[in-house]
C-alpha cells in the first residue's frame, strides 16, 4: 500500500472539514448524524466532495437565475412511476391520480403513458442545468420503474432520495443500490407490525423491516418515511421505538402528517373520510411537534416534520418556493397533494415551466401558503386554490 505524502494528507482533510461545514450549514444537527456514518463509509466520503463542488455550483445557477426573475427550487419531487403493488389506505398519490393502478379515470378513460427512461433523464438535465440539486423518487413504487436506478447512475453528482414501501427488493436492485454512492433509501412504514399493516397490507412490515436490515448490512444510506395520523401518533412518541430504528442504523426520518385528500370534484376518493378522520387535532398535532422537538435535541437521528419545520420558512415551500412535483405523466403539479398543472414536460421545458403563472401567483398570496392548524396549505386553503385554478386556466391532473 502506498503511503498518501503530507499534502495529500493535508488536502483530504480540508476536504472532510469542507464536507462537514457544508453539513452543518444545511442544518446544525445534520453534520452530527451524517458525517460519523460518512467516516465509516469511504465509498460515500470519497465521493461527498464532489457532490459538495455540485450543491454549490447549483446554488450559483439558482441565484443567476433568480437575477433574471426566475424561481428555481433546490428540489424536484418525480413521481417517477404510476405502478404501485400496495394498496395503502389513504393515500394521497391513489386520490389524486399519480397512482393508477391500472384503472380508468372518472371519465372512462385509461390513464395518460408515463413518461419513459429517454423523458425522464431529459427532464432531470434540465433540471440540474437550471440548477436543481436533489430530487426527491416516489410513486407509485419508484422499483417498478425498471430504470430508476440507471437516472441514479446517469447523474452522479446528483443527490436522490427514494421513497420505497420495501417490499420489492431484489438482488438486481441491491446490487445496483451498493454500486450508488449519491442516493438515501428511505422506507415507508407505519410504526410496529399492527400499525403497518393496517394501512399497507398483511405483511408489509416485515418485508420492510427487512428491506431495511438488508441496506444496513451492505452499506446503503438508509431511513425511514412514517405517515403520521391519529393512529399511530403516540407510537412515535414514546423514546423507546426512536431508539429501536436508530439502533438498526436509520439516520433520517421523515414524520408527514395525514393530509386528506380527496383529489376534488373530479377525483372523488373513497378513502377520504378514513383519512380526515385520522388527521390529527391541533391539541395532538402541538404536542408531537414537542416530542419531535425534543427528538432532535437529544437523538442521532436526522428528523424533516412537515408540517411542523414550516414554520421557519413562514409557511409552506411548495410552488417553487422550495420544490415543485412531476407526475409520471409529466404534469408540473405545486406538489405531490395537489393535482392542479398548468405545463407538462412532454411538450416544453424544465424552465417554462418554472414560470407557470399559477406557481407565481400561490406564492404572490402568501395566505395560500399559511398551513394554519392543518397537516398542508394548499388542503387548507381549497376553496381560493380552485378559485386560482380556475382563473389562470390551470388544469387537473390524474392521467
Amino acid at each position: 500500500m502506498i503511503a498518501k505524502s503530507e499534502k495529500e494528507v493535508e488536502k483530504e482533510v480540508s476536504r472532510m472539514k469542507r464536507v462537514r461545514s457544508a453539513f452543518d450549514l444545511v442544518h446544525p444537527r445534520m453534520g452530527k448524524v451524517f458525517f460519523p456514518w460518512l467516516l465509516q463509509h469511504p465509498k460515500y466520503l470519497r465521493h461527498a466532495f464532489t457532490m459538495l463542488k455540485a450543491f454549490e455550483k447549483a446554488e450559483e445557477k439558482r441565484d443567476q437565475q433568480l437575477s433574471r426573475g426566475l424561481l428555481i427550487p433546490p428540489v424536484v419531487i418525480l413521481s417517477i412511476t404510476s405502478r404501485c403493488n400496495l394498496f395503502c389506505k389513504g393515500c394521497f398519490a391513489s386520490a389524486t391520480g399519480t397512482v393508477s393502478h391500472g384503472q380508468m379515470d372518472t371519465k372512462g378513460a385509461q390513464p395518460a403513458p408515463s413518461l419513459d427512461y429517454v423523458q425522464w433523464k431529459r427532464i432531470i438535465t434540465e433540471a440540474a442545468e437550471a440548477g436543481v440539486f436533489c430530487f426527491l423518487v416516489a410513486g407509485g413504487e419508484p422499483f417498478l420503474f425498471p430504470e430508476m436506478l440507471r437516472l441514479v447512475r446517469d447523474f452522479p453528482q446528483l443527490l436522490f432520495v427514494v421513497f420505497t414501501n420495501g417490499t420489492v427488493m431484489s438482488d438486481a436492485i441491491l446490487h445496483d443500490l451498493k454500486s450508488a454512492s449519491n442516493l438515501l433509501v428511505a422506507v415507508s412504514l407505519e410504526g410496529d407490525e399492527t400499525l403497518t399493516d393496517l394501512r399497507r397490507g398483511k405483511g408489509t412490515y416485515f418485508k420492510a423491516m427487512e428491506t431495511l436490515r438488508i441496506l444496513e448490512k451492505n452499506g446503503v444510506l438508509n431511513g425511514i418515511s412514517v405517515t403520521i395520523d391519529r393512529l399511530n401518533y403516540r407510537f412515535w412518541e414514546k423514546e423507546e421505538h426512536i431508539d429501536h430504528f436508530i439502533e438498526n442504523g436509520v439516520r433520517i426520518a421523515f414524520l408527514t402528517e395525514m393530509i386528506p385528500v380527496d383529489g376534488g370534484e373530479d377525483c372523488p376518493n373513497a378513502s377520504y373520510g378514513l383519512a380526515q378522520a385520522t388527521m390529527l387535532t391541533d391539541e395532538e398535532r402541538a404536542a408531537f411537534r414537542q416530542r419531535v422537538l425534543y427528538y432532535r435535541e437529544h437523538k442521532r437521528l436526522f428528523i424533516i416534520h412537515s408540517p411542523g419545520d414550516e414554520e421557519k420558512f413562514g409557511g409552506c415551500v411548495s410552488a417553487g418556493k422550495g420544490f415543485i412535483h412531476i407526475t409520471p405523466y409529466g404534469d408540473v403539479t405545486p406538489c405531490p397533494v395537489s393535482n392542479i398543472a398548468t405545463h407538462n414536460l412532454k411538450s416544453c421545458s424544465f424552465e417554462s415551466a418554472m414560470g407557470s403563472e399559477l406557481f407565481k401567483r400561490i406564492r404572490e398570496e402568501e395566505t395560500l401558503l399559511e398551513t394554519g392548524n392543518g397537516p398542508c396549505a394548499l388542503f387548507s386553503h381549497q376553496k381560493e386554490v380552485e378559485s386560482l385554478r380556475k382563473e389562470v386556466g390551470a388544469y387537473r391532473t390524474g392521467g
